[in-house]
């Protein structure tokens, strides 16, 4: 089977497309024929030594963590899958997954069925944020009806994903973005949507129940001062989440760190979800398995509106 793979740490240039032996078959697992794979920022980082790189053990390494296709074989102790089904899900995290490959032996309890409502490609990229947004509104950020929830970095991969989740669960949704991305979010179903470039959030909210930081650093310090009290903030980047966590203890806000976690439930919801109208993702470009060199370094500029994904 062709792979991607890495033999050592290092730049997007260690990316290697190479044959590799399919995967063998392991109790609770089903073999996939991998479709499409969804890239991440965890996917390059990881590459690079940092991320989930202490989680990967000896290298080479086949990156990423979630995907979508069809299983071709079963384990004979798995029964809700069977040969020809077609599916989806986010596995094995952190630990190595290897879905940049056209085959895949993966848990049969972290994966869902792919409705025929949703594509492969947007599958493929709705996993990992997907369940990323779900469980920072409604794990950690217990997000309800009629709760106000800011969502930074709005247009982005989990960001736009977040607005719409939010929306559905019936609360009041600020998001920020780029002027030109301010629309498109209040299309997804934003009340309102700030300039983070030229607007300060403080400004013009406060007293929200929940804050959805996607950048970390100083914004997602900054937005605690519009945080309620007894609020909460969740913040996604594990880079800087200790300063925001500090920070948060000194302004008296809950600040909840995450790392998404994969969740079979979960996905079914979210598949549902997308088949019923309800939630769209959207993509930002696809390459082939090939060109993941070149997925990376887009998604490196932190500018990506919506989700990469490769195919396979």
């Amino acid at each position: 089977m062709k792979a991607l793979q890495i033999s050592q740490f290092g730049s997007s240039e260690q990316l290697t497309y190479t044959d590799l032996p399919k995967p063998e078959l392991n109790q609770g697992q089903v073999l996939v024929k991998n479709l499409a794979a969804g890239v991440n920022p965890i996917d390059w980082k990881t590459c690079a030594g940092g991320g989930a790189a202490p989680f990967i053990g000896d290298l080479p390494f086949i990156p990423g963590w979630e995907f979508a296709g069809t299983v071709t074989a079963v384990a004979d102790d798995v029964n809700d899958f069977k040969t020809g089904d077609e599916v989806f899900g986010f596995i094995n995290f952190p630990e190595r997954a290897g879905c940049f490959a056209e085959y895949i032996a993966v848990p049969a309890d972290q994966i869902s069925l792919r409705p025929a409502e949703l594509p492969v490609e947007a599958a493929a990229g709705l996993a990992l944020a997907g369940l990323t947004a779900w469980q920072a509104l409604f794990d950690k950020g217990q997000l309800q009806a009629s709760k106000q929830v800011v969502v930074l970095a709005g247009a982005g991969g989990v960001g736009h994903l977040a607005v719409q989740l939010a929306k559905w669960m019936g609360a009041r949704v600020i998001a920020t973005a780029s002027p030109e991305n301010h629309e498109f979010l209040k299309s997804l179903g934003a009340d309102l949507v700030l300039d983070y470039r030229n607007e300060n959030l403080t400004d013009h909210i406060n007293n929200v129940d929940l804050v959805i930081d996607g950048v970390g650093g100083e914004v997602g310090i900054d937005a605690l001062r519009c945080v309620k009290p007894g609020g909460t903030l969740v913040t996604l980047p594990s880079a800087t989440k200790d300063e925001v966590i500090a920070a948060g203890k000194k302004m008296k806000v809950r600040v909840e760190p995450i790392r998404v976690e994969p969740n079979a439930e979960q996905l079914d919801r979210l598949a549902g979800l997308y088949a019923d109208r309800k939630l769209t993702l959207l993509l930002a470009q696809t390459f082939p398995l090939q060109d993941a060199a070149q997925a990376f370094e887009l998604s490196k500029t932190g500018k990506v509106k919506g989700k990469l994904v490769l195919t396979v």
